[in-house]
C-alpha cells in the first residue's frame, strides 16, 4: 500500500512538471506536438515569414550567430499543433575548397588543380550559423527550407539539409517556394509544401566546382608568372581569371578596339528646309547620303536648276508609343543604371532588401508575363492613397488592369512588382521602389496615342520626306517619366501642292565610331551571349572593376585598363578566344540541361574540365605571347623567364603513403625562399610529418621508377649532390630510395621515410625534457671521440619516452658537440646495427659520415627556434617552405 502511494505521488509530480514545461497547451497538444525547424536565406526574410505565420505572436531568442536570430511560435503543421522554430543562414553555408595540402599557392602545380580532390565545407565566418542549425535540429521532427526559389537558393537549401541530416538523419524535409513575402503568399506556400529539387542544386555544385578549379588554376599561374615577369608594377597584384569575368572584360575590350580601329569616312548629302513663321520643317533626302562628292554635287546642282518642291503624298496615321512589359531582373538593372544613376550591383542589393521587407516581389526573375492567377487589381488598390500616383492608380482600376505581356517565363517567379505600399523610404531605396511601382502601373495602363504625318516631296527628280507628330493621349506616360515622347510640328501640306523651299544645301559629314559601352549595354551583351545569369551579371561587372581591368570614363562609359587589354590581347594572340563568350555560353547551356534532368552533372563536369585543361596546357606553351602583349601596354620590357612547359616542372609526384597520418601521401618539395629540398606530407597542416634534406642536395626530383626492394611501390628519387660533398667514389648524381632499404644513402641524408617524424633529425632536445641513464654508455661514440650518453625524451611529443644518444659533456660546455642518434637504431634511416657494422668494417665511411654529420648539425643546439607557421625547426615563418 505504501509503495502504491509513492507511485501515485511520483506520477503526480511528473505530470505537474510536464504541464509546467508545456504550459498553455491542452492534453491533445501535449501528446501530438511536433517541432518544425524552418530556415530562410536571410535574417530579414526569416523575421517577416515568422511574423506572417505567427500573426505577430512570437518569441525571439539568440542563436550562436548574432546576425541570425531565432523566432519561435505555435502553428499548425499538416493539421497537427506544432512548435515552429524559424531561423536563417546568410547566403551559402558551405563552399567548395581544395584540400588543405593544396590551398597554398606553391603547394602544387596550377595544372593539378583541374584534378585534385575538392571538399565542400563551412567557412570560419559561418561556423556559428552552422552550430545554431545543429543545435536546433536535434530536437526537431521536420525541416522546412524557405530559401530563395532560384538555383542558388535551391543549392543553399541542400547545404542546410546536409548539415541537418548529419546530426538528425531521420528528419523529414519539405520545400517552401515564395515569390513575395506577403501574408497570403507565405500562408499559401505553407499549405503547398513540396520537395527540394536535387537537379537544380546539382547544377550549382557543378558550376561552383568548375569556377573554383578553372579560376584557381589560371589565377595562380598567371599571377605567379606575371609577378616575376613585371616585378616593378605587378609584384603585389592579384591577376585573377574567371570564366565569366573574362568574357565580360572581352566585351569592353572589343568595343574599345572597334573605336580605336575605326577610320572615319566622309560623306555628302542634300538637305531641304521649309520655314513658315516659327515652324521650320526639315526634309530628309531619300538617298540618305553618298560617299562620292562629285555624284552628290551633280544631283545637288540639278535640284538648284529647278528648286520648286512638289508634294507627292501626305500620309496621316495613328502612332503609338508602347507601354513597358512587366519588369524582369535584367530590365531593372539596365533601367536603374540608365535612368536612376544606380549601378547594377547596388540596385540588386537594394531590391533584395525591399523584397526581404515585403515591399516588392522576388527581384531575381526572368519572367515578363503576369500569371493569370495573380490578382492585379488588389495590388493596384494598395496605391490609391499615394499623392504622386494615386489618381493614376484609380484610373487603372476604372479601366481594368490591362498588362502588356512579354514573351519570357522562368516558370518560377512572376515579374517584379510592388507587394506593399510604403512612403517612408529614403534616397536610393525610395528611387528603386518608386521605379518598380511606376513601371507596374504603367504596364497595366494604355499605350500613349498620337497621330503621325508623313509628307513626301520631289525636287527635279530627287525625293525627300518629313514627318510630324501630334500627341493625342499620354496615357502611361503620365505615371512613367522615364520615357520621353513629344510633339513635332509640321505644316499642313496637301497632295499636289507646290512650294519654294527656304533652304536647299549640300552638306558633308563623317561617319562616327560607336560609343563606349555603358553598364546597361554590357548587361545586354552578357544576357544575349549567355554569360552568367540575371543573378550574377552585376557581380561579374563589379569584379572586373575591382581588379582594375576596366575603369569608368565620365562615371558612365567602360574603358579597359592597361592590364585588362593586355590580358585579353595576349590570350587572343594564342588563338583561344578566351575573352569570347563561346566557352562559358556552352557551360550555361549544359547547366540548364542539368536542371532539366537531361544531362548528368558528372558528365558536364568531366567535359568542361577537359576543355579548360587543354586550353591551360596550350597557354603555358605559348605564354610568352601574354608577356609580350602586357609589356606593350604596360610599356615595360618583360623579364625573360624560361618556360619549358612550366606547368610540368612545378608538378608534385607522390613518393609513398605518409607513415604518420596514413591518409595522405609524402611528396618532394623545394623550399620557397631559399635553396634546398624536403619531403613532407601533403596533408599539411593536419599532418606535419616532414623530412629535411641536407644542403649538399642541390637538386632532387621524383622519378617514374619504383624501388625493387621496398613493398608498396615506393618511388625512387634522383639526387644531385654538390661536388666533393659526398664520400669518395660516391656519384654526384644518384637514383635511390630513402625508405630505409638503401642504408648508406639514408645515413648520408639522415632521412628514413619509413617512420614518421615531425621535426628535423638534427634538432637537439632541451635538457629540461631529458633524463639520463648509464645503460650501454660506451657502445656509441660522439663526435668528440668520447662515449655518448643515453638520454630519454620527456617532452609531450610523438617521441616521448624514446631514448637517444647525445654528447656526454654538459650542455653549458662550449666545445660540446651536437651528436644525436636514436637508441632504437632508427637514426634517420640507419639502424643501430648498421651503424656498428660500418664502425667495425668501414672505417673510412664512418669517418666521412661523422664529418658530414658534424657539418650538417653545427647550426642546431639548445633551444633552437621553430617556425611559427609549420612548427618545424631550421627556418622562420618568413622563409617557410609551406608559405
Amino acid at each position: 500500500m505504501f509503495h502504491k502511494k509513492n507511485q501515485i505521488k511520483l506520477l503526480i509530480l511528473l505530470k505537474n512538471a510536464y504541464r509546467k514545461h508545456f504550459r498553455g497547451y491542452s492534453n491533445k497538444e501535449i501528446n501530438l506536438k511536433m517541432r518544425v525547424l524552418n530556415v530562410a536565406e536571410k535574417n530579414d526574410a526569416a523575421k517577416n515569414i515568422a511574423g506572417h505565420l505567427s500573426g505577430g505572436n512570437l518569441q525571439r531568442r539568440e542563436g550562436f550567430s548574432k546576425f541570425n536570430k531565432i523566432y519561435e511560435f505555435n502553428h499548425t503543421f499538416h493539421g497537427s499543433p506544432s512548435t515552429m522554430i524559424m531561423t536563417s543562414v546568410s547566403g551559402h553555408l558551405l563552399g567548395y575548397e581544395f584540400q588543405d595540402a593544396y590551398r597554398l599557392w606553391n603547394s602544387c602545380s596550377p595544372l593539378e588543380l583541374f584534378d585534385i580532390p575538392v571538399v565542400k565545407e563551412c567557412p570560419k565566418d559561418y561556423i556559428n550559423i552552422k552550430k545554431t542549425l545543429v543545435r536546433e535540429v536535434r530536437t526537431c521532427n521536420i525541416l522546412v527550407i524557405w530559401t530563395d526559389a532560384d538555383r542558388e537558393g535551391e543549392n543553399i537549401g541542400f547545404e542546410i539539409i546536409n548539415v541537418c541530416k548529419e546530426v538528425n538523419p531521420r528528419i523529414q524535409v519539405y520545400r517552401a517556394l515564395l515569390s513575395e513575402i506577403t501574408k497570403q503568399s507565405v500562408q499559401r506556400s505553407m499549405t503547398n509544401l513540396g520537395s527540394p529539387n536535387k537537379s537544380i542544386s546539382d547544377a550549382v555544385d557543378v558550376r561552383s566546382e568548375l569556377d573554383l578549379r578553372i579560376g584557381a588554376a589560371f589565377t595562380r599561374y598567371q599571377t605567379m608568372r606575371l609577378q616575376k615577369v613585371f616585378p616593378e608594377v605587378l609584384s603585389k597584384s592579384l591577376i585573377s581569371y574567371g570564366s565569366c569575368q573574362f568574357p565580360t572584360l572581352g566585351f569592353v575590350v572589343e568595343r574599345y578596339k572597334d573605336i580605336q580601329n575605326f577610320i572615319p569616312e566622309q560623306f555628302w548629302k542634300i538637305k531641304v528646309h521649309h520655314k513658315i513663321e516659327n515652324i521650320d520643317v526639315e526634309f530628309a533626302w531619300q538617298r540618305i547620303r553618298l560617299f562620292d562628292e562629285i555624284c552628290c554635287r551633280v544631283l545637288y546642282e540639278r535640284c538648284q536648276e529647278n528648286p520648286t518642291a512638289f508634294v507627292l503624298k501626305v500620309t496621316k496615321k495613328p502612332k503609338s508609343k508602347w507601354r513597358p512589359v512587366p519588369l524582369d531582373t535584367i530590365e531593372l538593372e539596365k533601367a536603374a543604371s540608365r535612368k536612376l544613376g544606380i549601378n547594377a550591383k547596388e540596385t540588386m542589393k537594394i531590391a533584395e532588401k525591399l523584397y526581404s521587407q515585403g515591399f516588392i516581389s522576388y527581384p531575381r526573375t526572368e519572367t515578363n508575363i503576369f500569371p493569370k492567377e495573380l490578382n492585379l487589381s488588389n495590388l493596384v488598390q494598395l496605391h490609391l492613397e499615394d499623392n504622386n500616383w494615386g489618381d493614376f492608380a484609380q484610373r487603372v482600376l476604372n479601366n481594368g488592369p490591362s498588362p502588356r505581356q512579354g514573351k519570357k517565363s522562368d516558370q518560377a517567379h512572376p515579374p517584379i512588382h510592388p507587394t506593399k505600399y510604403t512612403h517612408g523610404l529614403q534616397d536610393k531605396e525610395r528611387k528603386v521602389y518608386e521605379y518598380v511601382v511606376r513601371h507596374f502601373l504603367a504596364c497595366l495602363s494604355q499605350d500613349a496615342e498620337g497621330e503621325e504625318t508623313i509628307v513626301n516631296i520631289e525636287i527635279n527628280g530627287e525625293k525627300f520626306l518629313a514627318n510630324g507628330l501630334r500627341i493625342i493621349a499620354l496615357n502611361y506616360l503620365e505615371v512613367y517619366p522615364y520615357d520621353k515622347w513629344s510633339n513635332k510640328q509640321i505644316h499642313d501640306y496637301n497632295q499636289g501642292q507646290s512650294f519654294m523651299p527656304t533652304g536647299l544645301e549640300m552638306i558633308d559629314g563623317h561617319t562616327s565610331a560607336p560609343n563606349l559601352l555603358t553598364e546597361a549595354d554590357l548587361i545586354s551583351l552578357m544576357d544575349k551571349h549567355g554569360i552568367g545569369t540575371d543573378a550574377t551579371h552585376a557581380e561579374h561587372i563589379e569584379t572586373i572593376k575591382s581588379r582594375l581591368y576596366v575603369g569608368l570614363e565620365n562615371n558612365k562609359y567602360f574603358v579597359p585598363g592597361e592590364l585588362g587589354i593586355g590580358l585579353v590581347e595576349g590570350y587572343d594572340n594564342m588563338g583561344f578566344e578566351m575573352s569570347k563568350p563561346h566557352l562559358r555560353a556552352e557551360l550555361e547551356a549544359d547547366l540548364k540541361k542539368i536542371c532539366e534532368g537531361t544531362k548528368a552533372p558528372s558528365l558536364v563536369l568531366r567535359e568542361q574540365i577537359a576543355k579548360y585543361k587543354e586550353v591551360f596546357i596550350k597557354t603555358t606553351e605559348q605564354v610568352e605571347k601574354l608577356d609580350q602583349s602586357l609589356g606593350k601596354y604596360l610599356r615595360i620590357q618583360p623579364v625573360a623567364l624560361q618556360n619549358n612547359g612550366q606547368h610540368q616542372s612545378m608538378a608534385i609526384k607522390n613518393i609513398r603513403k605518409c607513415p604518420a597520418c596514413k591518409k595522405s601521401t609524402l611528396v618532394l618539395k623545394q623550399k620557397t625562399n631559399s635553396p634546398g629540398f624536403y619531403v613532407t606530407c601533403n596533408g599539411f597542416p593536419a599532418c606535419r610529418n616532414t623530412y629535411w634534406l641536407p644542403p649538399s642536395v642541390i637538386d632532387a626530383k621524383v622519378t617514374d621508377n619504383v624501388c625493387s626492394q621496398c613493398p608498396g611501390g615506393i618511388q625512387l628519387i634522383q639526387f644531385q649532390f654538390s661536388p666533393r660533398s659526398m664520400q669518395p667514389h660516391y656519384p654526384d648524381t644518384y637514383d635511390g630510395c630513402i625508405n630505409g632499404c638503401d642504408s648508406l644513402l639514408c645515413e648520408i641524408l639522415q632521412v628514413d621515410i619509413s617512420t614518421s617524424r615531425t621535426s628535423p633529425s638534427n634538432t637537439q632536445s632541451n635538457n629540461k625534457n631529458i633524463i639520463t641513464t648509464n645503460q650501454n654508455r660506451d657502445q656509441v661514440c660522439c663526435q668528440c671521440g668520447d662515449g655518448a650518453k643515453l638520454l630519454t625524451v620527456t617532452r609531450e611529443t610523438p617521441n616521448k619516452g624514446r631514448q637517444f644518444y647525445g654528447c656526454s659533456k654538459p650542455i653549458s660546455t662550449p666545445d660540446r658537440c651536437n651528436f644525436f642518434l636514436w637508441a632504437d637504431g632508427q637514426f634517420s634511416g640507419s639502424t643501430h646495427t648498421q651503424l656498428n657494422n660500418r664502425t667495425n668494417n668501414q672505417n673510412n665511411n664512418r669517418h666521412m659520415n661523422n664529418s658530414y654529420r658534424a657539418k650538417t648539425q653545427n647550426n642546431s643546439g639548445h633551444g633552437q627556434r621553430k617556425c611559427g607557421l609549420c612548427k618545424q625547426a631550421g627556418h622562420t615563418r618568413r622563409n617557410c617552405p609551406q608559405s
